[in-house]
């Protein structure tokens, strides 16, 4: 669902798909909506703002420099010189705090400090994939019911079954609300476990 949004106008679900293809229906939708009209993020399950003033070519021509934004670098020409060092490969320079017994074994181990502390990291990620997941998935619900169900009944009850991964709990508590935001919210906080946790 990392690139999905979907589209409320009001408790009803609008639409829900790529991001341009959200915005589009939004614009065209907004003329006639008679509640505000919301577009949240299926990973995070947190709200976005969209600048849709203009005609829709104004408007793609935004998202798609939006998106380029946070691409890669661009490669640089073929007659510009090259810079000093190693090229650029999407490799972010951070601080890391660590005891000096850390970066004495980090240093030891074939490849250097880097290299091992990237392994580290993809072992660590391989291990608590699924768990990493399903805190993903619980805080994009939740982050979703916060803006659209906070007063709706039983929002706090739901919010604690639903941190307490009590999926036939907080199923029961969010069966009153509107069809669409009941559905919706679900579907963010359960859809990559439906195999396991069919009632």
């Amino acid at each position: 669902m990392s690139n999905q949004f979907t589209a409320f106008e009001g408790q009803r679900r609008l639409t829900s798909g790529a991001l341009t293809d959200v915005a589009l229906a939004v614009k065209r939708a907004e003329p006639q909506a008679s509640e505000p009209i919301a577009i949240f993020s299926d990973e995070t399950g947190r709200p976005i703002d969209l600048d849709l003033r203009g005609g829709v070519d104004e408007v793609l021509a935004r998202l798609t420099k939006g998106s380029a934004a946070g691409s890669a670098p661009e490669p640089v020409a073929a007659g510009e010189p090259r810079g000093r060092g190693r090229p650029k490969l999407g490799v972010v320079a951070r601080e890391v705090t660590l005891l000096p017994r850390h970066w004495e074994w980090l240093n030891a181990q074939p490849g250097g400090a880097s290299v091992a502390l990237r392994k580290l990291v993809e072992q660590a990620r391989r291990a608590s994939g699924d768990a990493d997941r399903q805190r993903a998935a619980r805080d994009a619900a939740y982050h979703f019911m916060s803006a659209m169900a906070g007063n709706l009944p039983d929002f706090e009850e739901a919010a604690r079954a639903l941190f307490a991964d009590d999926r036939r709990s907080f199923v029961a508590l969010v069966a009153s609300w509107p069809t669409d935001i009941r559905d919706h919210v679900i579907k963010l906080a359960y859809a990559d476990r439906a195999d396991q946790l069919a009632p």
